[in-house]
């Protein structure tokens, strides 16, 4: 009897000090001995390998979240809690799942889909997994369908009537052949040129936008002229593709833009720098001293050309100002104007007169990872690290709007033709469109499987393509507020989209060193009949997108940072050389 009292004496003891072992070696590790985290530990360890992949690195965040302090100041924390899942489920199997809940018993796991998540049911068949696949993606889930059900104005506004002064060569040609105006027949095609209002247009007045200047009215002139010359692309017919590399760039290029008559290209670099290069025989020149202009006949005609100082030219001219790496660009239609966006939390605008700042932005907090003017000028739009977008005018200090709603940085902003609208790609694998007028959200698109990095919208203002560190190119009906269309076949980051200037083709560039053509006109040709089911919010995708591609250009080593279509329908790109 004694030598079993003494066995379990030293039971206990033996326990007593395997449990103080236990005790010291977590709090070594700093964790409490009655911590929940062994079995959060545990939850990830089983149920890790279930995920999806594009949810790694959400769960990696999850993983390193060992404490209490952590989750407090944890962005991804704070979004899973005060944000709901969205899961879209047909009433079929929504009432399968509760019936099958019920059944067992699991209350607890009952009152965590209750809690936890919005389930989006919709009546109807339930979908595919292929068709559930191509949705799914971001951090929060699947968008709701009511937040795609607002009316959008997609149309574009009324062009003011320019009367086209005729040229020489045009009355020669229209002598030779005895045709009417040679820009006549080309004018449906171009689609945002028709007298008639288009029916999805906003009303001309919804937001206050500048009055033309008579520059803008010679510029529209000369684009009506480019436009009769321009090339009609179509599978038969594809673009040639000029690339500007940038070699030597040891600087880091962050950032490229170039003018909408392509006259111009900016660079923003790692370095803060943003270098502006002339790629017409025309020089870049600055405006001559104060005292110079004092002396120069105000009335003369030719006066814009007077106030140049010739002594000035050159075609490079580097605009120094940023404290960080210059990650977006963008110039105004008028080509007075560049904006540069930075990692020193600052939107910069430049003057293209003088080559100089004359503002500085400061509404962001964090990097500004891009930013552009608005088709009209005026307005422009900047995304960065603090999750929002903001909407600015050049001669506001303020921004006039503040976008708010992503979970994560804002990587890349883009404005609507018409100028209503701002659409905004972000880490959290979201894209959304944004209504300038009042600042609301209209549009939640879900699908991508890896932060967005290029935006780009149709001429016609109808459809938004969008690209990701996925490699897909996705296609979206802005007006049904639903993806109709996925384009694979890049192998890296899609950093550049751009439609052909009539819209036929996209293009689009990437990390993985290719331009791709697409078909456009084909991805979107079976959509013109309004048979969507809009009612579940998903259409049947076609599976083979090859058929769409008509073309893959490589380049030696060069990543394609950004694309651009002249107004005769060739392709510019450009991006550093970066050697193996």
């Amino acid at each position: 009897m004694r030598m079993k009292q003494n066995h379990s004496l030293k039971n206990r003891v033996g326990g007593r000090e395997r449990e103080k072992h236990r005790r010291e070696r977590d709090t070594s590790s700093g964790r409490h001995p009655h911590d929940p985290t062994r079995a959060g530990d545990k939850l990830q360890s089983r149920f890790h390998g279930d995920q999806e992949c594009y949810y790694q690195d959400d769960l990696r965040v999850l993983s390193s979240l060992t404490k209490k302090e952590h989750m407090k100041g944890n962005e991804t924390m704070l979004d899973f809690r005060t944000s709901k899942f969205v899961l879209r489920i047909s009433r079929d199997s929504y009432q399968l799942l509760k019936r099958h809940l019920q059944e067992k018993q699991n209350n607890q796991i009952w009152n965590i889909v209750q809690e936890h998540l919005y389930i989006d049911i919709f009546d109807g068949m339930p979908r595919s997994k292929q068709q559930i696949d191509a949705m799914v993606g971001s951090l929060a889930g699947e968008a709701k369908r009511e937040a795609n059900k607002s009316k959008v104005f997609f149309g574009l506004l009324k062009e003011p009537e320019i009367e086209v002064p005729l040229d020489d060569e045009d009355e020669e040609g229209e002598n030779e052949e005895g045709k009417p105006k040679k820009k006549k027949p080309k004018k449906d095609s171009i689609g945002s040129k028709s007298k008639k209002q288009d029916p999805n247009a906003p009303p001309q007045n919804r937001i206050p936008l500048p009055e033309l200047k008579d520059s803008d009215k010679l510029d529209k002139i000369m684009n009506m002229k480019e436009t009769t010359k321009r090339v009609r692309l179509g599978p038969d017919c594809l673009p040639s593709i000029c690339f500007y590399t940038f070699l030597n760039a040891y600087q880091g290029l962050t950032a490229v833009d170039v003018t909408d008559d392509s006259s111009l290209i900016a660079g923003g670099f790692a370095d803060s720098t943003v270098r502006v290069w002339s790629v017409t025989p025309k020089k870049l020149r600055s405006v001559k001293q104060a005292a110079d202009l004092s002396l120069i006949d105000k009335e003369s005609d030719d006066v814009l050309e007077r106030i140049m100082d010739e002594k000035t030219a050159s075609e490079l001219k580097i605009l120094y100002g940023h404290s960080g790496p210059v990650y977006g660009a963008s110039f105004s239609p008028d080509r007075n104007y560049l904006l540069s966006s930075s990692e020193d939390g600052t939107v910069r605008l430049w003057s293209l007169q003088t080559f100089t700042c004359l503002v500085g932005y400061k509404g962001h907090n964090y990097p500004v990872w891009d930013t552009q003017f608005s088709p009209y000028g005026y307005y422009f739009v900047s995304g960065g690290h603090d999750r929002v977008a903001r909407l600015w005018a050049t001669d506001h200090y303020q921004p006039l709007r503040i976008f708010a709603g992503h979970l994560a940085d804002v990587n890349c902003t883009r404005f609507h033709p018409n100028s209503n609208y701002v659409a905004t790609g972000s880490a959290d694998r979201t894209v959304r469109l944004w209504d300038v007028l009042n600042g609301n959200c209209v549009r939640i698109f879900t699908g991508h499987k890896g932060p967005i990095h290029s935006l780009t919208f149709s001429p016609n203002g109808r459809f938004l393509a969008t690209g990701a560190t996925d490699g897909r190119v996705l296609l979206w009906d802005i007006g049904h507020g639903l993806m109709v269309g996925e384009l694979k076949g890049h192998t890296d980051t899609v950093c550049s989209l751009r439609f052909s200037r009539d819209g036929e083709i996209l293009a689009s560039g990437s990390m993985d060193n290719t331009v791709r053509l697409w078909d456009a006109v084909k991805a979107f040709e079976d959509l013109e009949t309004d048979d969507f089911t809009t009612a579940t919010g998903h259409i049947n995708l076609p599976e083979n997108s090859q058929e769409l591609l008509l073309g893959t250009y490589m380049t030696k080593s060069t990543p394609v940072v950004h694309l651009h279509f002249t107004r005769r329908n060739l392709v510019l790109a450009a991006g550093a050389y970066s050697p193996q």
